[in-house]
């Protein structure tokens, strides 16, 4: 499922898809979700792994609520890569992909009207596909939260 997908007609193109859960069933990984990166351009072909947590939706979904021209919205980024979308004044994208073990790259991408909406409903069906089901009830510890689906 995309989280995230972006491009243009010169086929510069980003898509952030989810895959499922990093470790289903274990309560420290459950709701760690993986998902692969795939960044293309006429200079780029790469496919890259990202792990999201749940702070990481939450922060992607705040980011999104406050894009704007002139502003911008990460995801990823604290525990290896990231990427950061930039909106121009004329709606047009600048994305910084930063993997540091491997790879930076800035790529440009054209306006993307419905962009954020879009991306909106992208996050909301990652959420309700994958919801958060384990809760932490002290540092480091960890259960089942009374909610989970069996």
């Amino acid at each position: 499922m995309n989280l995230i997908d972006m491009g243009d007609v010169d086929g510069n193109r980003c898509v952030v898809r989810v895959t499922g859960r990093a470790q289903p069933g274990v309560l420290t990984g459950h709701d760690v979700l993986h998902a692969d990166v795939l960044v293309s351009a006429s200079f780029v072909d790469a496919r890259l792994e990202l792990y999201l947590i749940q702070q990481d939706l939450d922060t992607w979904q705040h980011d999104l609520a406050q894009l704007v021209p002139g502003k911008g919205a990460t995801i990823g980024g604290d525990r290896g890569l990231s990427l950061h979308f930039f909106m121009h004044q004329d709606r047009t994208w600048s994305l910084t992909v930063q993997d540091p073990d491997r790879i930076t790259l800035a790529l440009g991408i054209g306006q993307q009207e419905t962009w954020t909406q879009d991306h909106h409903q992208r996050l909301d069906l990652v959420r309700e596909t994958w919801p958060g089901e384990v809760v932490e009830t002290t540092p480091m510890a960890y259960e089942w939260s009374p909610n989970r689906k069996s």
